[in-house]
């Protein structure tokens, strides 16, 4: 693990922190002051998390985050800032989580608790005993829906809509841990949605905001058509094609 935040105080707190957790994940844990210096180290030596203040001299946090998805091994980003306003920046970049300070022991946990599944589920790819169901928490009940019964997953903010035919549930998730865990299933269509690929029925031009002129899909079991990114058009055609 990698903290990287340029005050020297907030990398001591979050290291006292991590000791408190009592986590695995948190044995070793290293530092950096800068971004800079941090991406020299991670092209150097992979980390499986890094926990990276947004605000820092030079290159920001957002940028390194960036730059670390094109790493062979691109480790989990867990963003900890006291600028709360940057979240939905932070998410668009497939982050993890994100954490404001001064951070709470319960949410640090939580952050490590998604960071150990996602590092196992990378390091695993589709484990049989999970491929099948998705286990959410509601309330403080666990239950085990069919990935079958899923139609999208949307990220909005800190959570992932898991969208079925009769409801909507959340699930504290990124888009890309899910795409790792179920790709072979679904689709992205665009950076912030996951589709069944047995559920796309039709794609349709519809109104851009941007030029007037767009794409959506259609899903079977749901009224609401998903945007479609020009990025993703291609690959979702393709796969309509080969329906």
């Amino acid at each position: 693990m990698l903290v990287v935040d340029d005050e020297a105080l907030a990398r001591s707190r979050l290291r006292t922190l991590l000791g408190d957790c009592g986590q695995d994940l948190v044995l070793q844990v290293d530092e950096s002051s800068s971004a800079s210096d941090a991406l020299i180290a991670l092209r150097e030596q992979a980390c499986d998390l890094v926990l990276l203040d947004i605000h820092m001299p030079g290159m920001d946090g957002l940028t390194l985050a960036a730059l670390l998805r094109d790493l062979p091994e691109p480790p989990a980003v867990v963003f900890v800032t006291a600028h709360a306003e940057h979240a939905l920046q932070a998410f668009e970049l497939e982050a993890l989580d994100y954490l404001t300070k001064p951070v709470r022991l319960e949410r640090l946990q939580q952050s490590l608790q998604k960071a150990e599944r996602s590092i196992e589920y990378r390091r695993a790819g589709s484990p049989q005993k999970d491929h099948h169901f998705l286990l959410l928490q509601d309330r403080g009940r666990t239950e085990r829906l069919p990935v079958a019964d899923v139609l999208y997953f949307k990220a909005e903010l800190k959570y992932v809509t898991v969208r079925t035919a009769s409801k909507a549930h959340i699930h504290e998730a990124s888009l890309s841990e899910l795409e790792q865990r179920f790709g072979d299933q679904f689709l992205r269509i665009h950076r912030n949605a996951l589709v069944s690929r047995r559920a796309m029925r039709a794609l349709e031009r519809h109104d851009d905001a941007v030029d007037g002129e767009g794409w959506a899909l259609r899903l079977h079991g749901v009224d609401e058509a998903l945007a479609v990114s020009r990025r993703q058009l291609s690959a979702v055609r393709a796969a309509i094609a080969q329906m």
